[in-house]
């Protein structure tokens, strides 16, 4: 082990460094910018049962240290990913991947997981129970405990390789929502998801998206995501991958300090491309300043 490496759900990672899905494609538009086997992994794009051409335009809007995006979980279904998508990433990408599924219900999930668990490139299976922006499903099964559990189990049922639970931002108890997810069989939870915003135009007086409202992401929310993963990652015994206004590296350190084994960057990704290459760069010197020897010593650093 590097002094970088970590260990998620079994499984070794070069350093604790994963672009966040929805903000990295599938890998190879990145591929064509730098060597991406530089991470330790990347979530790729939010991947349903069947294909769905995401949310009406416009759906993004700017905000102050941030933005909101009603993408919709725009993708070409599982079936595609697993026939176009993953060969290409596998030509660029000699790592495990993260896949990144979410359901309209309890039965696309568990059939989503089930195609992608049988495929040798994928590594993990981020469930995302949070997404705000889609109608009849998404943020819906991670408002509630149990229905988040339900989908949890379904999932496990059909699948091998570790569950992670990606968690919304906007409830008003994450941890009992966690718990309920480790209760079910969950091998690890990433938190948090986008929170929900909207912004309204001056001039029109009506909202900037055709969605209304969407999800809110960038440095604005970043102290938000620390409190939740201190939370979380004190109340559960299953590994935590932290997100949320991540685009430095020591966000990255604050982040493990307040207990994630591993951190995602999300917008940060849209700003700059190279984001998450130069946050590895620059760890081992933050590192260095703060007479950190090993990056796992500092997980869960804060009591």
């Amino acid at each position: 082990m590097g002094r970088l490496s970590v260990n998620l759900c079994g499984i070794e990672l070069d350093n604790p460094i994963i672009p966040a899905s929805g903000t990295f494609g599938f890998g190879y538009e990145f591929a064509e910018l730098y060597d991406i086997n530089c991470l330790g992994t990347f979530s790729f794009k939010g991947t349903t049962k069947d294909a769905r051409f995401g949310n009406s335009t416009p759906r993004i809007a700017e905000c102050t240290a941030g933005m909101i995006n009603a993408v919709g979980l725009q993708n070409p279904g599982v079936e595609k990913v697993i026939a176009e998508e993953l060969p290409k990433l596998k030509a660029c990408f000699n790592k495990p991947v993260m896949a990144n599924v979410s359901g309209f219900a309890i039965e696309d999930y568990a059939y989503t997981c089930e195609k992608l668990d049988k495929e040798e490139q994928v590594g993990w299976l981020e469930v995302n129970v949070s997404c705000p922006n889609v109608h009849g499903g998404g943020m819906s099964f991670g408002t509630s405990g149990e229905a988040a559990a339900e989908v949890v189990r379904a999932v496990k049922k059909v699948t091998t390789k570790p569950i992670i639970v990606k968690l919304s931002p906007n409830v008003t108890d994450i941890v009992a929502i966690a718990k309920a997810c480790e209760d079910a069989g969950a091998d690890g939870i990433s938190l948090i998801n986008t929170m929900l915003g909207m912004r309204i135009d001056l001039e029109t007086r009506k909202p900037v998206i055709a969605n209304k409202m969407g999800g809110f992401s960038g440095p604005a929310i970043f102290p938000v995501a620390v409190r939740m993963v201190y939370q979380v990652s004190h109340a559960v015994n299953i590994p935590v991958i932290g997100m949320g206004g991540v685009s430095t590296a020591e966000d990255v350190v604050e982040m493990m300090l307040a207990g994630a084994t591993a951190v995602e960057v999300g917008a940060a990704n849209l700003v700059n491309p190279y984001a998450c290459r130069d946050i590895i760069n620059d760890l081992p010197m933050v590192l260095d300043k703060y007479n950190i020897k090993n990056i796992n010593d500092i997980i869960k650093g804060v009591k």
